[in-house]
C-alpha cells in the first residue's frame, strides 16, 4: 500500500510538473522589420539600408553603372560574387514596346518553372522567384516587373544573390520593386501605373 501512494505521489507531482500554468506567458517573436524606402539608395533605386535589412550584405557597396537613363544596368559591390543587379529599360527608340513584351514573358516562363509568384497588379506586369540553378553569374532571388510611366512602358530587374535568414524573400523583393516603381518615377520625372 505505501508503494501505491508513493507511485501516485509521483504521479501527481509528474502531472503538475508538466501541465501549463495560466500565470507564464509565452513572449511572441519579434516581427520582422518592414522594408521602407529611405536614402541614400544603391543604384538609384533601392534603399541601401532596405537591401542590408533583405540580403543581410554588410560588406562595403560600390556601384559600377553601364548603359543610360533609358536602358542600363548597375551593379553593386563591383566585385565577384556580385551582391545586386538593377536593369531598367524603357520603350522608345532602340527599344520597341513589342521587344518589352518579348522580355517580360521570356521571365515569366522562367519564373513560373521555378515557382515564382505574380507581383500585385499595382506592380504592373511582373513576377518574383527564387532560381536555386540561374543562368551562369546570375543572382537566384529575381524580381522582374514591366509598368506604364508617362504613357511609356518601363521594366525593371532586381536581383539578389542571398536573402537574410528569417526574411520572407518574395514579399521582400516585392516591396523593393514597389520602393524602385516609385524612385524611378521621382528620377524621370513619371508616374508609375500611369
Amino acid at each position: 500500500m505505501r508503494r501505491l501512494l508513493v507511485a501516485l505521489g509521483a504521479l501527481g507531482l509528474l502531472v503538475a510538473a508538466c501541465s501549463p500554468k495560466s500565470d507564464i506567458a509565452s513572449t511572441p517573436a519579434s516581427p520582422l522589420q518592414p522594408v521602407v524606402e529611405s536614402a541614400p539608395y544603391v543604384c538609384a533605386l533601392i534603399p541601401e539600408q532596405a537591401f542590408r535589412l533583405v540580403s543581410g550584405v554588410t560588406g562595403s557597396l560600390a556601384e559600377k553603372t553601364d548603359g543610360n537613363e533609358r536602358n542600363g544596368d548597375c551593379r553593386a559591390p563591383d566585385t565577384v560574387p556580385r551582391s545586386l543587379e538593377v536593369w531598367w529599360m524603357q520603350e522608345g527608340r532602340g527599344m520597341p514596346r513589342d521587344h518589352l513584351d518579348l522580355l517580360i514573358e521570356d521571365r515569366r516562363k522562367v519564373y513560373t518553372g521555378h515557382g515564382g509568384v505574380a507581383l500585385p497588379a499595382e506592380l504592373g506586369d511582373g513576377m518574383a522567384a527564387y532560381l536555386p540553378d540561374p543562368p551562369v553569374g546570375d543572382p537566384p532571388y529575381q524580381v522582374s516587373a514591366k509598368f506604364r510611366c508617362g504613357g511609356e512602358d518601363r521594366l525593371i530587374d532586381i536581383l539578389l544573390p542571398q536573402v537574410a535568414k528569417g526574411r520572407d524573400a518574395i514579399k521582400d523583393m516585392t516591396e523593393l520593386m514597389r520602393i524602385a516603381q516609385k524612385r524611378y518615377g521621382v528620377l524621370h520625372h513619371c508616374t508609375p501605373g500611369r
